[in-house]
């Protein structure tokens, strides 16, 4: 399978390479933040497109940028190829902080080779199968959003949405009916917990509605007051 491996520890990173090779794997290197960030998003392009899945193995503590900023980052992109976090740190919240920024598993340092080849293997099989069942279109009631063209229709209309708002709109197509809070909407799709700007997502909901909903009978984008935003079929909410 594919592994890239994000490590900043000289010998930690040579005792991977070869053991992971010697394994059979397909290993690309990365030395900094910045740079497996990339090589990551690259790997998900390539996943996108008919190719194998990648497993990502982070290291916490990197150059440039941290794994968990990585993780996150990927995340709030909506990059879902298979994250294992390597670290030194091995309290209870730090392990709870990776699995809530988005990391798939948890391994800390130092750790057994048979082990990680274990974990990377469960990865990878939930990876393969989470990938299979990805639908390449998005469709409520008469809004669709086809993934790899990332093009946006209702009622047959094209509509012409910026980035960020096919971020959030693919966010709130990816689950119809699912309520998603200020905080949760912040994280996928700006990659931060903290408001950038004062009620940016309000605003973004707002011009994403006006797009969206505007002359149409049945509004699709639904607000719960102190409780955040979701998107569904009328008809499947009236039954």
């Amino acid at each position: 399978m594919n592994i890239l491996v994000v490590e900043d520890d000289a010998r930690i990173a040579d005792f991977l390479q070869r053991g992971l090779r010697a394994e059979g794997h397909r290993l690309q290197m990365a030395r900094t933040g910045p740079e497996g960030l990339a090589m990551a998003q690259e790997a998900a392009r390539g996943a996108r497109t008919g190719g194998d899945t990648t497993v990502i193995l982070l290291d916490v503590m990197l150059p440039g940028m941290s794994g968990l900023e990585v993780c996150q980052t990927l995340r709030a992109a909506q990059v879902s190829l298979p994250i294992l976090m390597l670290t030194a740190m091995a309290t209870l919240e730090d392990r709870v902080a990776g699995l809530r920024l988005g990391a798939d598993d948890y391994l800390c340092k130092p750790f057994e080779f048979e082990e990680l080849l274990a974990r990377i293997e469960a990865l990878a099989r939930r990876g393969r199968a989470q990938l299979q069942a990805t639908p390449t279109r998005l469709c409520v009631a008469d809004l669709t959003l086809d993934r790899e063209t990332m093009r946006v229709t209702r009622a047959g209309r094209d509509l012409t949405l910026t980035a960020r708002e096919l971020a959030l709109l693919e966010l709130l197509m990816s689950a119809p009916g699912r309520l998603f809070s200020r905080e949760r909407i912040l994280a996928n799709v700006w990659g931060t917990s903290e408001d950038p700007l004062t009620n940016v997502v309000d605003v973004y909901i707002r011009r994403l509605r006006s797009k969206i909903d505007d002359g149409h009978s049945a509004p699709l984008i639904h607000t719960l007051r102190g409780l955040g935003y979701r998107l569904e079929d009328p008809g499947s909410a009236a039954t």
